[in-house]
């Protein structure tokens, strides 16, 4: 026994992924990741610590959420909190090396002192694809025809994307008499599913806005043909007439609109929806938000357009435009839902040697079979009886066993067993790799 026992601990909103769940998360990662290469995204990495400044200011009341502190060399810094952020730093750190638009994705961890609860940890994966340099609604199409692809990809039939302007909220706010809280009455909306109608006019009132003010913001965010965007742009479009900005909106979601008609086949699952707000304080334009019918766990993804953060690290504005995918969510989701299970090895084949004697013969046919790109590996303990050997593979969820006996390989055979069906057959010794491979 060890002289001092330390016993193992767990910080709080903080997870350690045995193989099984981080063999998931990585096939996820990697099928996002040819996703957002496919539609020509460049990978990006930042660290986790960033000056304190760069990330303060940024995020409203969020802020609260920073993981923030004191290094040893007495310098303010903090985990950052999102991707977005740092990629703003990074422009203006580079923006004279950068051909424009610039168009990246960010797989990596973030940091936030959350309460923890299912779907929502103190330390989890952002999967960002962002555009920087161009101002046009065609950019923030783009990033919304990868996210309706993703979600295809992943198996998800009961999805919404939402989709509305900041610039419409802020006419909201005027058409209800009180624009100078604005901000405040998109954070209240911003809980709309959450909490509901009342628990939103609560908020408002919490927030200092007055109850006309309110009930009119409130009316303004929940009326119009839900369901039909054209229709719903047209009813904005009568009812701000005489707000130029609001028009402008209206204009940047119709095209919006349009545009994904043809760019992706799933854009009916895109959304108009007024009572769309987001919570953070740096959009300036369109947002959007990843929502399923089940379970209710609150949005699998979000973002918009940023226009002048950027511009607060580079010296001059960069319009651009993006979005996150939670992966922990999107798991979580698809667990959920049947979507996907977890295996706990990589293996599509585990060589079975019956007795230490075949061990040679057994080594060069693993040999051969990772020759033909198979992932394979041997069972370690030759002479272990056939049953637990198999019983380790299937544990694993490795679909075939190739075993090698004395009797088989002097007829030079081979037993492939199908883990998945239980059905086995006796194979050529030669030329197995490749029937494998067919049978995989």
């Amino acid at each position: 026994m060890p002289a001092e026992s330390i016993k193992p601990q767990l910080l709080k909103g903080f997870r350690d992924f045995l193989p099984a769940q981080q063999i998931l998360r990585q096939r996820i990662i990697g099928q996002l990741r040819t996703i957002f290469e496919k539609h020509g995204f460049a990978p990006l990495d930042t660290p986790a610590l960033e000056y304190a400044q760069t990330l303060t200011g940024k995020y409203g009341e969020e802020e609260r959420l920073l993981y923030r502190f004191q290094d040893h060399g007495g310098r303010d810094v903090g985990l950052r909190y999102d991707l977005t952020v740092p990629l703003a730093r990074v422009m203006g750190l580079y923006q004279n090396q950068i051909v424009f638009p610039f168009k990246r994705y960010h797989i990596a961890p973030v940091w936030r002192a959350e309460n923890p609860q299912r779907g929502r940890y103190r330390e989890f994966y952002q999967c960002d694809v962002d555009i920087v340099g161009a101002a046009g609604m065609l950019a923030d199409a783009e990033i919304l025809s990868i996210l309706a692809e993703a979600m295809d990809t992943f198996g998800f039939t009961g999805y919404q994307i939402l989709l509305y302007n900041r610039k419409l909220l802020e006419a909201m706010a005027r058409d209800a008499g009180a624009p100078a809280q604005a901000v405040l009455i998109w954070r209240a909306l911003d809980k709309l599913a959450k909490i509901g109608p009342s628990g939103v006019l609560a908020e408002m009132e919490r927030y200092g806005v007055p109850a006309d003010a309110a009930r009119r913001a409130l009316d303004f965010a929940t009326a119009g043909p839900a369901g039909d965007n054209l229709a719903m742009l047209a009813s904005l479009e009568r009812r701000l007439a005489g707000d130029p900005q609001a028009l402008e909106g209206v204009r940047e979601l119709r095209e919006i609109v349009e545009y994904l008609g043809v760019l992706t086949p799933s854009a009916d699952r895109i959304r108009v929806d007024p009572t769309l707000a987001r919570g953070l304080d740096y959009y300036t334009g369109p947002v959007w938000e990843i929502n399923v019918e089940e379970p209710k766990i609150g949005s699998l993804g979000g973002g918009g357009r940023y226009d002048k953060l950027v511009g607060m690290f580079s010296g001059r504005d960069l319009p651009t435009t993006g979005s996150s995918i939670g992966l922990e969510r999107i798991i979580d989701v698809m667990e959920s839902l049947g979507l996907v299970q977890a295996t706990g090895g990589v293996s599509q084949v585990l060589v079975a040697p019956i007795t230490p004697a075949v061990l040679p013969a057994a080594l060069a046919l693993l040999a051969e079979i990772r020759r033909a790109g198979i992932p394979a590996e041997i069972y370690l303990t030759p002479g272990d009886k056939l049953g637990k050997q198999l019983q380790y593979a299937d544990r694993l969820g490795i679909p075939l066993a190739v075993i090698v006996g004395p009797d088989e390989l002097a007829r030079d055979e081979v037993v492939v067993k199908d883990l998945r069906t239980q059905a086995q057959q006796t194979r050529p010794r030669a030329g197995l790799a490749p029937a494998l491979l067919a049978q995989l």
